[in-house]
Formats: structure tokens, C-alpha cells, sequence
């Protein structure tokens, strides 16, 4: 069977660091001043412990990277784990490496039969969606698992009435900086069916919001919309490339046990990044790490290439090491 390589010291492991420059409001120097000094955070997302066989092995892996890193605070960006007892090898490991450990609900949480207020309850959250003032970085925490009125079936992917009146609230009355957290993007590929109002506001206070962060497209990607930048995180896991794809990455064994694996095209190692914000040289670093396919990738497996999502750019067993300058011109 093949194993997961768990050296802290890969987490470093990269081909090189794109620079990226983004051209924000000069106003926001005034709202980045809030922050004293670099501000890290550790985010991990998709890990799908209910899918994955070695999840418990793929979590510890980023928790032992932290241990060297020393974030100011710890996020999951959803579709972590059913919240249930025999899950707490993840839920609870995660929840004790960081005394701000901080979740974001993803669609698949649910799956095992609780509601998502339950989940948020179970996982001690303050709530569906929240705001988390990390030593002067204000994040943005929404659950874009809301139904639409017209909704059909299926995963939602959509931000209500309600939760988008509080936002509104929170971008007006938050000094900032602020960056915008979701499992699913609210911008570029599989984004929310109702982006554009989002992105509107986002946009509305572009003097205040450095970046959106989502996980959910298992993806490496950074797309820019209007005055905002949305960076996708890549899962720790796997691709999905569901039915007409099936094929098999590990031991007759495994997949007997873990029938879902066969739908998926699996990273060898467990993918995760830190996302810095530095004030002093105005600049946010999204350090990588690197990874294989256990076995066939998906254009290996005859998958076409979608718009804007290349095999081997895009889709990739890989974080991409970023670095985000801040300009004031």
C-alpha cells in the first residue's frame, strides 16, 4: 500500500514562488495598519476523513507542520468529518492543536444526517456563519450551504437574505483588514449560484478586504474579480472524478474497505499551506507544498480539460507557493 511521506520539512517542499501583483485602494493602508506584525494562518481544506482511509494520518501531517509554524490560528475550510464519535481521531486532534482552532462548514458535513446547526454546535463554532478578530486580522466566516427559494435538489451553494445582510453589516462596521472565508468559492470555477450579489459587496469594500479564501473545488487557483483576488486551497486529499472514472490507487484491501476512494485520483501526501499577512512589506505569502499522484492523474484517466482548469496547472496534486504583493499606486 502506498504511504503517506510525513516529514515536517516537506511541508516546504515547492517549485518556486509566484509573484502576484495586486492593486488595492490606497485607503487600505489605513485598515492594514491595525495589524502590528505578520499575522499567520494555517488552513487545511476537503480533507474528507469519511472518504479517505488514511485521513487521521493526512490531518496529523498538517498538525505536526503547525507545530513548527506556530500560526496565530488554525482553519479547516469544510468537508473535514461527520461529526460524529468515531470521527473525533480528526474533529478532536484538530480541535486541541490550536487554542483557536477555527472551522468552516462545508456541503458534505451534513451527510451522516445532521443539520448543519447541529454540526456548528457539535464543533463548538460560534455559530453557522461568524467573524474572528485574529490579532487585528478580521476574517469573515460564511456558510454558503444556504438553500435558494427556487432550489431543485442537491448540495445548495447559495447565501440567503439574511446572511447576506450581515455581511453587509460586517464589511461596513469592521475596521479590517478582513479576509473572507467559505468552503464554497464566491468567485471563479463552482462558485455560489448567487456570486454576483457577494462579490458586489466584496467589492463594495475593497478599502477593507485583502483576499477570499474557499476551499471545495479541489484546485490550485487564484482568480481575480472586480478589485477582489479569491484564492482556492487545494484539498489534502484527492481530485474527484466520480463514476465514468472509476479506478483504483491502493490495495484491493483498501478499496474494499473505503468504497468511495475508486471515484477519486488521490495526492500521495497531505496538501495544506500557511497564508501569511505581513503589514511591514505589504505583502500576503501562501507557502506550498507538493505533492504526486498515487496512481493515475485525470487526464491519464481521459478526462478533458475544463475551461480554465488545466491538468498539471490547475488541477495538480500541489499548493503553489504565492506571494501576493500590496501596492497603493
Amino acid at each position: 500500500m502506498n504511504r503517506l511521506i510525513s516529514p515536517r520539512r516537506n511541508f516546504l517542499r515547492t517549485t518556486g514562488t509566484i509573484a502576484t501583483s495586486v492593486f488595492l485602494p490606497r485607503q487600505i493602508m489605513a485598515s492594514l495598519a491595525a495589524i502590528k506584525s505578520p499575522v499567520k494562518l494555517g488552513m487545511i481544506a476537503d480533507l474528507h476523513q469519511d472518504i479517505m482511509h488514511d485521513g487521521p494520518t493526512r490531518l496529523k501531517v498538517f498538525l505536526d507542520a503547525m507545530q513548527e509554524e506556530k500560526p496565530d490560528a488554525l482553519l479547516q475550510l469544510g468537508d473535514f468529518a461527520y461529526p460524529t464519535k468515531s470521527n473525533e481521531i480528526v474533529t478532536g486532534a484538530f480541535q486541541k492543536a490550536h487554542p483557536r482552532a477555527l472551522h468552516v462548514l462545508g456541503n458534505h458535513e451534513i451527510d451522516d444526517g445532521h443539520s448543519f446547526d447541529e454540526v456548528a454546535k457539535l464543533w463548538g463554532m460560534k455559530g453557522r456563519y461568524y467573524t474572528e478578530n485574529v490579532n487585528g486580522l478580521e476574517l469573515i466566516v460564511l456558510d454558503a450551504n444556504e438553500k435558494p427559494e427556487n432550489h431543485k435538489g442537491g448540495y445548495p451553494a447559495h447565501i440567503g437574505k439574511k446572511q447576506l445582510a450581515w455581511l453587509a453589516r460586517q464589511l461596513k462596521t469592521l475596521t479590517g483588514p478582513i479576509i473572507v472565508i467559505s468552503h464554497q468559492p464566491l468567485a471563479g470555477p463552482s462558485s455560489i449560484d448567487n456570486a454576483g450579489e457577494v462579490q458586489a459587496l466584496l467589492d463594495s469594500s475593497a478599502d477593507k478586504v485583502l483576499l477570499a479564501v474557499n476551499g471545495h473545488t479541489h484546485i490550485d487557483h487564484l482568480a481575480r474579480v472586480g478589485r477582489i483576488t479569491y484564492l482556492h486551497v487545494n484539498s489534502a486529499s484527492y481530485k474527484w472524478v466520480g463514476g465514468s472514472y472509476r479506478n483504483k490507487s491502493y490495495s484491493a484491501e483498501v478499496h474494499s474497505e473505503f468504497r468511495y476512494i475508486e471515484y477519486t485520483c488521490p495526492y500521495r501526501n497531505s496538501l495544506f499551506t500557511t497564508l501569511t499577512v505581513d503589514p511591514s512589506n505589504r505583502r500576503i505569502d501562501i507557502r506550498g507544498r507538493k505533492s504526486q499522484w498515487v496512481g493515475k492523474s485525470p487526464s491519464q484517466l481521459g478526462i478533458a480539460d475544463k475551461p480554465n482548469l488545466t491538468d498539471g496547472k490547475e488541477v495538480c496534486p500541489e499548493i503553489r507557493s504565492r506571494q501576493i504583493r500590496i501596492s497603493d499606486k
